[in-house]
């Protein structure tokens, strides 16, 4: 095997110059996940940070009023560190930016947790590995900030630790960390105590860190700090010796979980957001309060009344030019939308974004206008009090810009929402609503097709269903509905009738599959066959002709007419994988634990193949060449057992192990290159030692890395496609940065 490198005096340098050629940039959907906290810098204007659960952290970039990804170089081996549970922006020296990463606390994610520290605004960074998990996916994800640098002393920082393992802090500018073990409470609230995977019944820990920059002096650690843990009779600790010592504050409210803690320091007070849950998608209950720090006095500043409270309360903001002016969010109202609620007078008296008029009309105080990613409507036209676009839902992160009281951000579980006008608010006029979100990508990516003619890109995707993109680097109008699945997990196009798609994905009651004879643009629900529970995998075969859908819950099936009847097929397990053959109509592929299954008369019956040697363990994805009949490549396995990536030409009789490619997720095919004979094939792989996503245009007898170290994405093992039209166009799916395409720009 060839790993192809241009020439040079180091391995490392031939790497870099070997995937130089290539310009990589996002299909744009612009957001799709989950925004659970907004951070801006206090003292440089127009300086922000936005973190996400799973797809990494971005910077603002004002001048072009868009998000700039700043951990794209998280690699595959460190996929975790692409979940960010806190950042932190240094006032003192703000080119210095934090970052505390990783997705799960259970074993779901194998590695531990790290804070990656940035001189550069977040263009390069150095990491501290830290003794435990973190948990930027895990439930109370939206409390925070968990990361605090020092107000004063910015070599100081604060880090409130998840799973019981407390309070940690740095004194070297986050290079090295250890626990402050005079902090006397690591928490105790579980979603979930029953919970025998690990993520609900996780101590949801340390939640917040707070300075109270007034009682310090510059050069010197601030001596009042302020930290919020996840324990409901025990919320609130403050020290007032510069963490060495700590005390439960004095006749706190109880009862409830403290998700934010918010201080003015110029009127002297703490604000706190609680709920009686942890979120982000739970909480019936929540009180707001505001503490005295000069005296100590408690108050009760909710906005509603507990009698009228189903929610909990989270988005927490002072307006620093006005600090009086304080915010907070509903941020588990769903029904009929989230809340937002505004004091001008530090919690005396509130208004909200909307209000009833007569039940169930509402009044709002605000317009949205969401043309520019217009999928935000979901197509939806819902009965009063219901509105479309909604204002939002789990609503935790809500920032005012402390330079521009007009600007505020917030974040919701599909998008970043912004205002320019917010001070329309008081003035008795509507300010207007528009996504804040360009540049920040962040769907989940199960599955791709490029046809051979039509849409340039068709997508399977989490939570907001997936699209057929006309223009990959335009917002499309709309996901897919009828019926709108919230998770497509498989797609299929017929390869010599482009029109024809298939789609199978997630839906709390049927149809879980869905037919397009317009090349995805409209759609219409198939029947399922009994016992089904959710998409699996789908197949169309290479005239439109058939479909074979594996979905879960039941076993696999064949249908003639596009889902209007199904018929059971035989010899192949419930759960296997399904494909097509991309020239021969009648013929499907199968495969599920090290056997391949072969289908000739159009799905109705398998016959196991004899082929030996592939992965019986971990996930396997396959794809049979187009225009070529019998011709398949597989991929898939497990770390420490049968991984690779195999070729078979004759229908999965025989595969053979194509040497040098340790390890293989996905295979894809693309237009041939210039005099070649063969489909460019791509693949998410480990070749020759290497991790990265390659290139072969000769079958695979070499292989050249198209990616480079910047530009690593994570885990980008669910699905990859060359272009059949563009040499070199390849879509790599990744697992919360979106839809990533690369084009080779290398000379002639």
């Amino acid at each position: 095997m060839l790993l192809v490198a241009a020439p040079s005096s180091g391995a490392d340098d031939a790497e870099e110059k070997a995937s130089a050629a290539y310009t990589w940039k996002n299909v744009r959907v612009d957001g799709g996940g989950f925004v659970p906290g907004i951070v801006f810098n206090r003292a440089e204007k127009n300086l922000a940070y936005a973190r996400t659960d799973i797809g990494g952290a971005y910077r603002w970039q004002e001048s072009s009023r868009t998000w700039t990804p700043l951990l794209d170089s998280v690699g595959w081996d460190d996929w975790g560190h692409t979940g960010v549970v806190s950042i932190a922006s240094d006032t003192v020296e703000p080119d210095k930016v934090y970052a505390a990463v990783g997705t799960y606390t259970n074993d779901w994610d194998p590695g531990k947790g790290a804070v990656l520290r940035s001189a550069d605004r977040g263009e390069t960074w150095k990491k501290a590995d830290l003794p435990f998990k973190l948990g930027g996916n895990m439930p109370g994800r939206g409390m925070g900030e968990r990361l605090a640098v020092d107000p004063h002393d910015n070599r100081v920082l604060y880090l409130g630790a998840p799973s019981g393992h407390g309070l940690w802090r740095s004194t070297d500018s986050g290079a090295s960390w250890s626990e402050v073990t005079a902090f006397p409470n690591p928490g105790n609230y579980q979603q979930d105590p029953g919970d025998s995977t690990g993520y609900a019944s996780d101590n949801q820990g340390i939640a917040w860190v707070t300075f109270d920059e007034s009682t310090g002096t510059s050069g010197s650690p601030t001596r009042t700090v302020y930290v919020g843990v996840a324990d409901k009779e025990n919320a609130v600790y403050r020290s007032t010796d510069a963490g060495a010592t700590w005390t439960r504050l004095a006749d706190q409210p109880t009862g409830h979980l403290a998700h934010k803690g918010v201080l003015d320091a110029e009127n002297g007070y703490l604000y706190l957001a609680y709920s009686d849950k942890g979120g982000p998608y739970d909480g019936g209950k929540g009180q707001v309060w505001r503490y005295a720090t000069r005296t100590g006095e408690w108050k009760n500043i909710s906005p509603a009344t507990d009698a009228d409270t189903y929610y909990g309360y989270s988005g927490l903001t002072v307006d620093r030019q006005h600090p009086g002016t304080v915010m907070v969010t509903g941020y588990s109202s769903w029904f009929p939308d989230t809340q937002i609620f505004r004091s001008t007078d530090s919690g005396g008296s509130w208004t909200g974004a909307w209000s009833y008029a007569a039940y169930p009309e509402r009044t709002n105080r605000y317009t949205m206008d969401v043309s520019s990613v217009p999928w935000l409507s979901w197509g939806a036209n819902p009965a009063p009090p219901e509105q479309s676009p909604k204002l939002g839902w789990m609503t935790e992160a809500l920032e005012i810009d402390p330079f521009d009281s007009d600007r505020m951000m917030y974040g919701t579980g599909a998008t970043v929402y912004g205002t320019r006008n917010l001070q329309q608010w008081d003035s008795g006029g509507k300010f207007t609503i528009t996504p804040m979100v360009e540049g920040l990508e962040e769907t989940a990516v199960n599955d791709l097709a490029v046809p051979a003619s039509g849409a340039p890109l068709l997508s399977a995707l989490g939570d907001i269903g997936g699209f057929r993109h006309a223009d990959v680097t335009t917002v499309p109008p709309l996901m897919y509905t009828e019926p709108n699945f919230t998770t497509t997990t498989s797609l299929d196009h017929a390869e010599s009738d482009p029109d024809t798609v298939v789609r199978v994905g997630q839906l709390d009651s049927g149809p879980r599959i869905a037919f397009s004879g317009d090349n995805g643009a409209n759609w219409s629900a198939g029947k399922e066959p009994s016992g089904v529970s959710g998409g699996g995998t789908v197949a169309a075969s290479a005239d439109g002709s058939r479909f074979v859908w594996s979905p879960d819950g039941t076993g696999v099936h064949t249908s003639g007419d596009r889902g209007a009847s199904w018929t059971a097929s035989s010899g192949i397990p419930q759960g296997a994988v399904v494909e097509s053959d991309r020239a021969e109509p009648k013929t499907f592929y199968g495969f599920k634990s090290g056997t391949f299954y072969v289908s000739t008369d159009g799905g109705a019956s398998f016959t196991a193949k004899a082929s030996t040697g592939l992965p019986a363990e971990g996930p396997v994805r396959f794809k049979a060449v187009p225009g070529k009949a019998g011709d398949i490549w597989l991929a898939g396995g497990k770390a420490g057992g049968t991984y690779g990536l195999w070729h078979s030409t004759d229908s999965g009789a025989t595969f053979t192990r194509v040497q040098g490619v340790e390890e293989a997720d996905t295979i894809g095919f693309g237009k041939a290159a210039p005099g070649s004979e063969h489909q460019t094939l791509y693949t998410s792989a480990r070749i020759d030692g290497v991790r990265g996503i390659f290139r072969s245009t000769d079958a695979g007898e070499s292989w050249l890395r198209i990616n480079d170290d910047a530009h690593q994405w994570g885990w980008t093992g669910a699905a990859i496609t060359g272009d059949p039209r563009i040499y070199g166009r390849v879509y790599v799916s990744t697992n919360g940065r979106g839809i990533v395409y690369g084009d080779d720009n290398s000379p002639g």
